[in-house]
């Protein structure tokens, strides 16, 4: 017996507290005190009596207070320490706050000759048992269960209250398993070493995904004993014996093999033999000298995440692009506007004259790049209508036939009870004809001339789904242009959206043809699918929504074609007038030349170079302002902001807004606007002349 020197151990009885005596004496002379007035009383007086009574019982309450308090607290026999020592397993009687006041050679042997029991995570569940056993463990008579880890390994140990408030501490239990410790290579199945299973289990057997029983420990190396009807689903008839190794393709079985030998942690991502297009992923669970592989097919999952991913980078790529067309498009109207200057002082006849004239047609290219960029960007300004399907195309396949040249042959397919969409003309015309060029130089490049097909049709959602729209919902209307050309290289697939991004050679094409069919489409609030094959050709699928108009819609289209066309309002031949313009730009190059530009013309023009300087301006000249003519994007205060501002300052005075970007843009910011119009950028003095003295005069 290990003897720890206790102050309350087994069979110990407490010595007599030499204080706690000289209180007991005190407490007596006390009562004797205090009933020396009702003795010298008498006993006849009731008083006294009562007084005597009452320090009577106070005395012996004392007494018996100092009799429990040198009472010897636990009446347990010495026996108790007797019988630890006689246990073989390790065995401590203890206090409750872990300390050991007596314990056995086994335990000294198994845990050691420390005092205090193990704190930390190696005693955690040790302390849970010892506090559930002090407190009765909830009727389970005062005992509860707990685990101690020695030496790496858990052990489970027995907690039991005795009296006094001590505790026995047993470790009946041998080891039962390992504790885990991480090593720089996990292991790479997920499981630990079981009895070899000779069949799948009930739950392998009926699952949804994959699994097979293997003969043996490398999974790709090793035969199948038994696969389940959901592994021959996915991979096809797998009669027992087959090599696990077959049902993958060659090289993504080297990717796994590779990882495994490198001892990296599964799931393993693996496409299948039998369709290298579907990816599954492979876990691994490890028997006495087998395996259970399991096959998940996350082919959906991994298309979800491939078109999220090319969402994302389109996004990001289309924000890019749309900021430079802004700014772009700031340089660009600096450059027309200059221009415009110079070539109203050199006229026709004018040495200089033929100089400006190409800059200016250089200007206008740009100015297309632009707009190729902005269409990608979707942030081009759209002006939508209700087209007919078939109508559209009829009327541009003259056109396309021009573009597309002898050598390639064009068939148009027209569908039945083809729908109406809503959409911008122009835009579409121009997704269509890109489509139809790309198509154009792939048959030309490949075979010197080839076939073009352009087909319409009104799709069923099923339809829609099956042909590349997973998304659809009702109707939808149809777009397919198609070449029997060598088709889309599959590493180029994922790239034939991406500006300026091209095949063709140098000098050949800009890379923004397919880029704005893109943006162009998803602007229109529809989907592009590309279905390509090598060898086989390609087909750019466009899916738009069907436009199905109410009946007050269709009553004021009825109404319109019945009432006479209203004459269009002609181009002013004069372009100057009288008026006080407040001009805000942030592009200190734009303001300039425009606002002299347009005093030239006869107007006085107020310049702000922001919202805040505008809103000072508008203030201090209140009620005088005829026309403010702003910027949209500008720092600190923009275009709409300012106008909510001002608008106290400028009364019902008409509002034009100028920017690179799209109309629809900024339009919520506007509700409950009303004279407040658009002019897109780049803008040259004409057109910029011509809506100033429009708006003057309707107001």
């Amino acid at each position: 017996m290990k003897d720890f020197g206790a102050t309350d151990s087994v069979g110990a009885k407490r010595r007599p507290d030499l204080l706690i005596w000289g209180a007991a004496i005190f407490l007596v002379l006390a009562a004797a005190f205090a009933a020396a007035p009702a003795l010298r009383a008498g006993p006849a007086t009731l008083a006294g009596l009562l007084l005597l009574g009452g320090v009577a019982g106070v005395a012996i309450l004392g007494l018996v207070a100092i009799r429990a308090s040198t009472a010897v607290t636990d009446p347990e026999p010495e026996g108790a320490e007797l019988f630890v020592d006689a246990l073989s397993e390790p065995a401590a009687l203890t206090a409750a706050d872990g300390r050991i006041l007596a314990a056995n050679a086994a335990w000294a042997q198994a845990v050691g000759d420390a005092r205090r029991l193990p704190k930390g995570a190696a005693g955690a569940g040790l302390f849970a048992a010892l506090v559930k056993a002090r407190e009765g463990a909830k009727g389970e008579g005062g005992r509860a269960d707990g685990t101690l880890v020695i030496g790496g390994h858990e052990r489970r140990a027995e907690a039991a209250r005795l009296r006094g408030g001590r505790l026995l501490v047993r470790l009946p239990t041998v080891i039962e398993k390992e504790v885990f410790v991480p090593t720089a290579a996990p292991a790479p199945v997920i499981s630990q070493s079981a009895p070899a299973p000779r069949t799948l289990d009930a739950f392998s057997g009926a699952s949804p995904f994959g699994a097979a029983l293997l003969d043996g420990l490398d999974p790709f190396n090793s035969r199948i004993l038994e696969a389940n009807p959901a592994l021959t689903a996915m991979a096809g008839a797998v009669p027992a014996g087959t090599l696990f190794g077959a049902l993958i393709d060659p090289p993504s079985r080297t990717e796994a093999e590779t990882r495994l030998a490198e001892g990296k942690a599964g799931p393993f991502e693996v496409r299948l033999a039998r369709d290298p297009t579907r990816i599954a992923h492979l876990y691994l669970y490890r028997a006495d000298g087998r395996l259970v592989a399991y096959l998940i097919d996350v082919s959906e999952q991994k298309q979800m995440e491939l078109q999220l991913a090319q969402a994302q980078k389109m996004q990001a790529i289309g924000q890019l692009a749309g900021g430079v067309a802004h700014d772009f498009n700031n340089l660009l109207t600096a450059i027309q506007l200059r221009l415009d200057e110079l070539l109203h002082r050199h006229p026709v006849g004018d040495p200089s004259y033929e100089g400006l004239n190409e800059i200016r047609q250089t200007g206008v290219r740009a100015a297309d790049l632009v707009r190729k960029l902005l269409a990608f960007s979707r942030k081009q300004t759209v002006q939508r209508e209700v087209l007919e399907l078939g109508e559209l195309i009829s009327e541009f396949e003259v056109l396309l036939r021009r573009l597309l040249r002898e050598d390639v042959k064009l068939i148009t397919d027209y569908g039945r009870d083809l729908p109406q969409v809503r959409a911008d003309k122009s835009q579409l015309e121009t997704a269509v004809m890109n489509l139809a060029v790309n198509a154009r130089d792939a048959v030309r490049a490949a075979k010197g001339g080839g076939v073009v097909r352009i087909r319409t049709a009104r799709l069923t959602q099923d339809e829609a789904q099956s042909l590349g729209f997973p998304g659809a919902e009702g109707d939808q209307a149809f777009i397919e242009v198609s070449d029997d050309g060598p088709g889309i290289p599959p590493e180029v697939m994922g790239k034939i959206f991406d500006p300026f991004f091209t095949t063709k050679p140098v000098g050949e094409g800009t890379g923004l043809g397919l880029a704005t069919v893109y943006g162009i489409v998803k602007q229109s609030d529809g989907w592009i699918h590309v279905h390509s094959r090598p060898g086989e050709g390609a087909a750019f699928r466009i899916f738009l929504p069907v436009h199905e108009p109410t009946p007050a819609q269709e009553a004021a289209a009825a109404a319109a074609a019945a009432a006479p066309e209203a004459a269009k309002p002609r181009a002013a031949r004069d372009l100057s007038g009288a008026g006080r313009i407040l001009f805000v730009e942030d592009e200190d190059a734009v303001r300039g030349v425009a606002a002299r530009l347009l005093r030239a013309r006869g107007y006085e023009v107020l310049e702000a170079s922001d919202g805040e300087e505008a809103l000072i301006i508008a203030e201090e000249n209140a009620g005088t302002i005829d026309l403010l003519i702003s910027d949209v994007i500008m720092p600190g205060i923009d275009g709409p902001t300012l106008l909510k501002k001002a608008r106290g300052y400028l009364g019902n005075a008409p509002v034009m807004f100028i920017s690179g970007y799209a109309e629809a843009e900024f339009s919520d910011l506007l509700e409950g606007e009303t004279g407040v119009t658009f002019l897109p950028k780049p803008i040259d003095i004409k057109t910029l002349a011509e809506r100033v003295k429009q708006q003057l005069q309707a107001a």
